[in-house]
This record gives structure tokens, sequence and C-alpha cells, in this order.
């Protein structure tokens, strides 16, 4: 493996990739690959979850799973790569507001400037860069913790952190993950902003409509090698490999069909739930919604609006609220430790950041099977043999299940997740962005999974989280927040095609856009 420099005033390319190859006990993760990141220029990469994307990303960076053999020449140019990850609390401190963390950044731009100018031009920087990465109301921002933020919001936290630094190259892993359309479109316009400031943007994505709006170039992966290449208004209009092509219009197929409409008095209800994180105000104000047993119901709304905290305070992970959540007309704890085993196995929760929810040091499928054997009561083998039944539903066979954490896509533990949290038998299932992280193709599938569920007669009742609103359309209905109100309600098809409040039509009218 070499690592090639160059001065920053050479002309050419900022970042070149030549013949890589990442190996680890005999498994190669990426294998030949090739790429150039030019000034000013997108290099997109697409493919399935686990073909390789952000281990050729990570390359830029220097960086590679431990123990890995790697070879090939990676070529940078003197200045600094910034990575915007796909779970960006794995690079934030939970211990230190996000002030703290800006600040440090921004004080070391400033050091050539007198004594007394540098603290207002750090704050200046850093209220820039927040504006600049969609946070305009930074000053709130910067006084939480990472954890009191929505994904959407840490991921743009993150950016903020690399446009602070002066990043020539800026890496983009899944950066419009978990986004609603208003807040997609700002994103894909900041990052052509960053691009047309001279900085080369790698951008690895699952969302296809944002590739091809962004990009400038696009390499299609799968299985570790780049299968296909060129600029993105050729692959699109004449792909060439049979995967590109499934790839790119796997979204024309049919979709699932929608969830069936139930009837019957509420599984799980919210009244006028009020939620707040400690030393902020309300994040969450006065919130009611319903769910009936197999029912599927969206709850949809732009990054930091709420939702997550909403389908938090449902599966008692955020206990500080007021109000009431039923199942069966008996009101549930707020916390999840005082919840009873089979009150934790009726109310599932699958993470939009599953790496965070597993544990890097254990076997994949051990961590599946022990909820069957905590929350069921299950002998510990019977508890194995249907983990890898589940995990095989979701696309993940005995070589991935054997694999600890570390050694999977983050599409590929959003799957696990799932399995693990269907291993309790759920009576109501949340899922909070699941399919963000997939690619086209397994998205479908995880789609029609959850839709096969609400079919079966002893299948969860879901809560779907997402932002995207072609997902929302296959629920029964959809609950709409913004700014911390449920903003409107009522059965999918009516919302979708005529919204009443101003919001849910500039969300629908920017996602036909």
């Amino acid at each position: 493996m070499t690592v090639m420099s160059e001065a920053a005033g050479t002309p050419g390319p900022v970042a070149e990739i030549r013949g890589l190859r990442v190996e680890i006990d005999g498994r190669a993760l990426v294998d030949g690959v090739d790429l150039t990141a030019r000034p000013g220029r997108v290099t997109a990469l697409v493919g399935a979850s686990g073909s390789g994307k952000t281990t050729t990303g990570l390359a830029l960076l220097g960086e590679y799973p431990a123990g890995a053999r790697v070879t090939g020449g990676v070529r940078v140019a003197e200045g600094l790569v910034g990575y915007v990850p796909q779970h960006p609390a794995s690079v934030l401190n939970p211990a230190r507001r996000v002030g703290a963390l800006l600040h440090d950044i921004a004080r070391d731009r400033v050091r050539s400037l007198p004594r007394r100018a540098r603290g207002a031009a750090a704050r200046e920087r850093v209220l820039a860069a927040l504006a600049s990465a969609q946070l305009p109301d930074g000053r709130s921002v910067l006084t939480r913790y990472p954890h009191q933020l929505s994904g959407g919001q840490q991921q743009r936290v993150v950016l903020a952190q690399a446009l602070l630094l002066g990043a020539r190259v800026v890496v983009a892993d899944e950066p419009t993950t978990g986004q609603d359309a208003l807040t997609k479109r700002r994103i894909v316009a900041e990052l052509a902003a960053v691009a047309r400031q001279g900085i080369a943007v790698v951008l690895l994505s699952h969302d296809l409509p944002v590739v091809r709006e962004l990009a400038d170039e696009v390499l299609v992966m799968r299985q570790g090698r780049v299968i296909e290449s060129g600029a993105v208004e050729d692959v699109w209009a004449a792909p060439g490999h049979p995967w590109t092509r499934e790839l790119l219009y796997g979204e024309e197929k049919a979709a699932p069909t929608p969830v069936r409409v139930p009837s019957g008095p509420p599984l799980l209800a919210a009244e006028g739930v009020t939620a707040r994180h400690r030393g902020t105000g309300d994040l969450l104000r006065g919130a009611s919604l319903t769910v009936r047993a197999g029912e599927c119901l969206a709850v949809v709304g732009r990054s930091g609006s709420g939702k997550t905290t909403l389908a938090r305070c449902l599966a008692g992970l955020h206990s500080t609220y007021d109000g009431v959540v039923s199942l069966d007309g008996t009101p549930l704890p707020r916390s999840l430790r005082r919840r009873s085993r089979s009150q934790l196995a009726a109310v599932q929760y699958v993470f939009q950041d599953a790496r965070a929810a597993f544990d890097e040091y254990r076997p994949v499928l051990a961590q599946v099977a022990r909820t069957a054997v905590r929350l069921r009561g299950v002998a510990p083998r019977a508890a194995e043999e249907e983990a890898r039944t589940v995990l095989a539903r979701v696309g993940l066979g005995e070589e991935h299940a054997r694999r600890r954490p570390g050694r999977l896509s983050g599409g590929e533990l959003q799957r696990a997740a799932l399995a693990r949290a269907l291993l309790a038998r759920p009576r109501v299932l949340i899922c909070d962005e699941i399919t963000s992280g997939l690619d086209t193709v397994t998205r479908r599938g995880i789609l029609r999974l959850l839709t096969e569920l609400t079919h079966d007669a002893d299948g969860p009742a879901l809560v779907l989280v997402t932002h995207d609103l072609d997902t929302a359309a296959l629920a029964t209905r959809i609950a709409v927040l913004d700014d911390g109100e449920i903003v409107e309600q009522g059965e999918t098809a009516r919302v979708l095609a005529a919204p009443c409040h101003a919001f849910t039509r500039a969300l629908t009218e920017a996602a036909r856009a």
C-alpha cells in the first residue's frame, strides 16, 4: 500500500485511488478500485449495502478496518479530507456540547488574528458553518449535546465541522439519509455550493435521485468491485451492466401492496405527549395519535421536527414527558426500565443508527438470538436457530450473521436490527428511518417484508418514522409533524393527495419536484 502526496499548488486531481484492494481474512472488501476526485466535481459511488462504498471512501482518509491487508495506491493532495459518516453520532463526543466541539476547531483557524479578535471571529465562523450546513438556528443547537439532536441534525453538525476545517476533499457518506424532502434539497444545494468553492466531493449514496441531480461522475460498485463508471448522464441513459439496470430501474417496478385498513380499538395510543430534554425547551407539544392492530402509521416531517422523540416516548426510550402512552388502554411506564418483560416485547424499536445499538465485540447472530432468550424465554439453541431464519428473511445469511457488527455495512446492520426486534414477536414495531441507508433493490425487499408482516394474523402494527413520502405511501394513515407539533393526520391517500396544512403541502410539493 502506498500513500502519495503532492503539493497543494500542483494542478490536477486532489485525490486519486489506484488498484485499491482491502482484504480481511482472505475476503476482499474492495478489489481493484480506481477513483479520481477533481476540484469542484462530485464523484458518486453507488451500489448495494456492503458493496465497498464506505471502505473506498475511508481510504481517502487513510482509514481501514483493523487487521486489513491493503494494497494499491492512494494519492491525496496536501490538505485535509473531511468525512461526514452515515452514522454521525459515532464521531461526535457525547460528553461535550456541540458549541464546544465546533469552537475548538474554529479557534485553530483564527490563531493568526489579534488575540482580542479571535473569540468573535471563531463564533462567526461557527455560525456561518452551521448555516452553510443547513442549521440556520445555530445558537440553539450549540447549547445541546449530540444525543439531544436528531440524526439529520447530527449529520449537519459533522458537515459543519468539515467546512470549518477547510477540507479540500469532503467524503459524504449518505448525507441525505433520514432527511425530509425539503431538507434534502437544501443539503443537495449546499454540497453543490461546496463543489463550486473548488472542493472535491466524494458522495457515497443509495439516494439515486440525489446522485443523478448532484454528481458529475458515478461509479457503480458490487461485491467490492467497480462494475461500471462514467458521466452520470451516460450511465443513466444507457447502463451497460445488468446489476446497474436493476439498481437504477428497480424503483419503477410495482411497489408492495399497501397495508389493509384495520378496525377495532386502539392498540397503542399517545395522549397529549409533551416531551423535552433536560435544560431545553419542549421538543414535542401535545402529540396525540393511535395505532390499531394490523395498521401501519407513518410519522413524517423534517429533521428535528420531533418524529424520533415521539417514537422514543412510545417505546419508553425517552421518559421526560407529560401525557400518557397506553397499550390496550393500560398506561405504560414512561421509562423502559420500569416496563415488564411482556411490555418490553410488545413494543419494539429499530433505531436509525443501528451501529450504536450493537455490542461491537459480540457476533450479530448471538445478539439477535438473545432477544428471544431474554424477552420470550426461548432456550439458547432454539433462539439461535430462529435468529438464523429471521436474519435470512431480511437478507443476511450465515456468513454475515457470524460476523461482529464492525464487519457489516450500515445497511446490513439495519437489517440485523430489524431481525433482532422481530425475535421479540412484538405487537407494535417502531421503525426509525430503517430503509434510509438501503439501496433500491434491498429497500424494496424490506418494505415488502414489512407489508407482509402487517398482513400476518399475528403480525405487529407498524409505526414508520420516515422522511420518504414514497415509503409513507405504504401506510394506512400519516401523521405530519412540524416544529414539535402534529399539524395534520389522516388516511394516507387523502393526506398525500389533498393536504390541508401549509407545511404538508410544502413537503409533498418538494417530494414531487
